[in-house]
This record gives C-alpha cells, sequence and structure tokens, in this order.
C-alpha cells in the first residue's frame, strides 16, 4: 500500500485501535450488570489518543457515555453525521486470539469490536485527526455521533437525536454501521459489492404465552401449555408472511449483473421485469438470501415447567421478527394470530419498530458511491434493504438520508464472526476504511 501526503499513518491508527479494542465495554441490558469504569476507560482513552480532535470540536456528553462531537464547517446549511458506537456484545466462543488482546496476527487485528464497531469510531476518529493536523476545514458542519448501549437497544442515539433537533440540526445525511465491502456476498458473484444501507428491517419482539392450570407430571391433560405454545411455533414456521423484493434489493442484483454467474445475468439485468423469478430464487438458495425477501420468524426462547415432574403451568416462547420494508406491525401481529389460531395463545408486544425509510439514491448517495469507487476500485457500489438494527434508525426522525456502511474489506467468515468469535479486520482493510473516511469529509460539498 503506497501512502501520498497527507493520509492516515497506518501503525499509528493500528495502535489507536488495538488501545481501544482492549477495553471490554460490554454493554447489558441490566444496567446493573455493565462495568462502567470500562467505559470511564474508554472515554479517557479516546481523548489520549485523539488529543487534536478533543481539543478542537465541541463535545457534548449524551446519556451515560455518549459522545456527540460538533466540527463547524465552512457552512452549516447541509451538516454531515457520521456515525459508530463504543459499546460490544458478551465474548462467547473459543478464539484463536484473546478477544480483548488487540493482536495483530497475520495481518489482522484481532479483538471484539475490530469489525462492530470500533473500528468504524476509530477510522472516523483518525480521519478527523489527520484533517485538523492539515488545518483542514469540511464544507459544512460534520457531527460525530458515538452511542453507548447500541447494542442493547438504548437510548444514547435517541438523546442525540432530541440534542440535535433540540439545535435545529437537519442532516443532510447520515451515516453509520451497516454494509461494508463484501466479497463472497453472493453464489457466483466474483467481484466484491460494496453494499449502502438504504433501510433496515423493524426489530419486533413477541411473547407467546399460555397459561394452565399445571400440577403432577403423572396426570398430564391433553393439549396443556406446553403442548399448545408448540403447536402455535410449529404453525409459525411453517406460515411464513408473503415474498417482497423492495426496490434497492432490485437495484442491488441489477448493479451485480455484470459480475454474476453467466446463466442469471439476464434476470439480474432485468430484476425489475422479472422480479417473480428472481424473489424464487433468493427464496431457493438459502435462509440469506430468503431473509432479503421477507419478514422473518425466529423462536429465540422458551420457558416452561421448573421441574422435570412438575407440568407448566405457564409456558412462554419468545418469537424475533425482522420486518420487511412493505410489511408493519400491525401486519405481523394479524398474522401471528390468524396461523396460530388459537385464543388461549396470548400474545404480547415485547418491543416494536416499523422498518426505516428508503433512503433516496440522490447526490448524498452518489457522494457515498463516488468515494467507494475511489477507495476500492475493484467493487461495485450498491444498495441493499440490511437486515440487522443500528442506531441510525433513529435519525430517520430528523433526516431523509440515513445509509448504512461501514468501509471495509469483509470475507464471509469475518462477516460470520460478527457477535460471534474470532472477530478480526486485516490492517489494510481498517487502514482503507481510515483513508475511505477521509476523503468522503473531504468530498463533502459546499
Amino acid at each position: 500500500m503506497s501512502m501520498r501526503e497527507g493520509e492516515p499513518e497506518p501503525s499509528r491508527a493500528v495502535a489507536k485501535l488495538q488501545a481501544l479494542v482492549r477495553i471490554p465495554t460490554v454493554s447489558d441490558r441490566d444496567p446493573a450488570k455493565v462495568d462502567v469504569q470500562a467505559f470511564d476507560d474508554f472515554v479517557t482513552e479516546l481523548a489520549v489518543q485523539f488529543p487534536v480532535l478533543h481539543d478542537t470540536l465541541e463535545l457534548t456528553r449524551v446519556d451515560s457515555h455518549g459522545l456527540l462531537f460538533h466540527w463547524s464547517g465552512a457552512s452549516a446549511e447541509r451538516p454531515v453525521v457520521l456515525m459508530a458506537h463504543l459499546d460490544v456484545v458478551p465474548v462467547e466462543g473459543t478464539w484463536q486470539h484473546p478477544a480483548f488482546g488487540g493482536d495483530v496476527v497475520d495481518g489482522n487485528i484481532w479483538g471484539r469490536g475490530t469489525l462492530d464497531d470500533k473500528g468504524s469510531l476509530v477510522g472516523i476518529c483518525e480521519a478527523v485527526e489527520t484533517l485538523l493536523e492539515r488545518g483542514f476545514t469540511p464544507a459544512q458542519d460534520v457531527w460525530l455521533s458515538f452511542g453507548c448501549n447500541e447494542e442493547v437497544s438504548g437510548t444514547s442515539a435517541v438523546l442525540a437525536v432530541e440534542e440535535l433537533a433540540r439545535r435545529g440540526v437537519r442532516p443532510w445525511f447520515v451515516l453509520d454501521e451497516g454494509g461494508a465491502v463484501a466479497s463472497e456476498a453472493f453464489p457466483g458473484v466474483t467481484a466484491p459489492i460494496g453494499v449502502i444501507g438504504l433501510t433496515e428491517k423493524g426489530v419486533t419482539s413477541l411473547e407467546l404465552r399460555v397459561e394452565g392450570r399445571g400440577g403432577h407430571a403423572s396426570t398430564p391433560s391433553p393439549m396443556g401449555p406446553t403442548a399448545r405454545i408448540a403447536r402455535a411455533i410449529v404453525r409459525l414456521d411453517r406460515a411464513p408472511m408473503a415474498p417482497r423484493t423492495p426496490s434497492p434489493t432490485i437495484e442491488l442484483f441489477r448493479r451485480m449483473a455484470p459480475h454474476g454467474p453467466l446463466p442469471l445475468r439476464p434476470v439480474f439485468a432485468n430484476a425489475a421485469r422479472l422480479k417473480p423469478l428472481l424473489t424464487r430464487a433468493l427464496l431457493a438458495a438459502g435462509p440469506e438470501t430468503s431473509a432479503m425477501t421477507r419478514t422473518t420468524f425466529a423462536v429465540t426462547t422458551l420457558s416452561g415447567s421448573p421441574a422435570l415432574n412438575v407440568i407448566a403451568a405457564t409456558a412462554r416462547a419468545g418469537v424475533n421478527i425482522r420486518i420487511m420494508v412493505g410489511d408493519t406491525v400491525a401486519d405481523v401481529l394479524e398474522h401471528v394470530r390468524t396461523v396460530v389460531a388459537d385464543d388461549q395463545v396470548e400474545v404480547d408486544i415485547v418491543e416494536r419498530n416499523e422498518p426505516s425509510p428508503v433512503s433516496p439514491m440522490d447526490e448524498a448517495f452518489e457522494l457515498l458511491e463516488a468515494t467507494i469507487g475511489e477507495v476500492f476500485p475493484d467493487a461495485v457500489a450498491a444498495p441493499y434493504v440490511m437486515m440487522a438494527a443500528t442506531d441510525s434508525r433513529f435519525f430517520t426522525e430528523i433526516c431523509e438520508r440515513v445509509y448504512r456502511f461501514a468501509p471495509f474489506r469483509m470475507t464471509k467468515a469475518q462477516r460470520q464472526a460478527i457477535h460471534s468469535y474470532d472477530e478480526h479486520l486485516g490492517v489494510d482493510a481498517f487502514v482503507d476504511g481510515v483513508r475511505w473516511y477521509q476523503r468522503l469529509i473531504e468530498r463533502i460539498p459546499a
């Protein structure tokens, strides 16, 4: 990798990421289980690693450890918000290298948060630090919004939005994590795809509950609470909601067409006209592509009797639902009740979020696309529907252009390591990501 004047210095940037990965900022839905000292240490270390940024930008503390920086530009007419989060999920599984070691081995930085989402946080900060050292002033105001409880759907992003709204800030666009420069993204597609999320599925969780008399296991009655819950789960599993292929997915496949398997190129290129055929192909290709076409239901928690010889008085099943663009929470509830078809199964809403609005592919999207083309010339920039949830969904309240893209090359194995074990980010990929953020800020138009 050749260096040009004014670009980030690789070893410096990597050392900063290592230092921050080593701080175990694990979030938890129960505040009593959060290591507050780790979050205090992270905020302190961030200031040590990025002194110019902290000396120059205005900082507003949000929530317990959320950070909102304001970088005054030449104009405040079209401000830009760059997002990341400093919390991580717990460590699970057996790792090749310590999860909070930040070790550099075989050209990769290993550790929880390298991909989700400290890589982006440090990448943004290093790009800003480098530009500040050069005396650069952005064409528009730039805000850095770093949440502290994204992994548990916390309030820091909501409070950041409230603070921006209080100040009258209406961003031109918002950029958060989400997409990537993904290799092995689709079977037979040779080029890496720089996927930019235009929207994300709505995350809704339900609890199915059946109450009964309970009693001794020696005298069971037919269709007790556990049997009814089991039947409800099976019915739900066998009756998915109708598939649909939204416009970002159609455009994704149209752009991939020249790089896809030869027999499928005509289908990809004419995705809009051949939508039913494309939808059937995605449904048949496996769970990952099937999830691109419909609202999904995953039964994630089950509970019944506390003892082997006791009939459950209450049986519960937790269902995590990712709602496709075009469906609504109301549609989901109607579907569940219709399919389960049992008045004794109570349906309680634990969490509800509608799908995010679809952001336009206008000048702001073209800026992201052009920057991808400059830093990753072999990649095909394309829109998509993000399956997971990010803090950026809250920013749709104040901005119509909310995009999700992390500028790092990721293999399929790396993407599978997110929220799993052996999370790691290539050193070269990280430095390219820093360079991408820097070029994006430099490209913001007046």
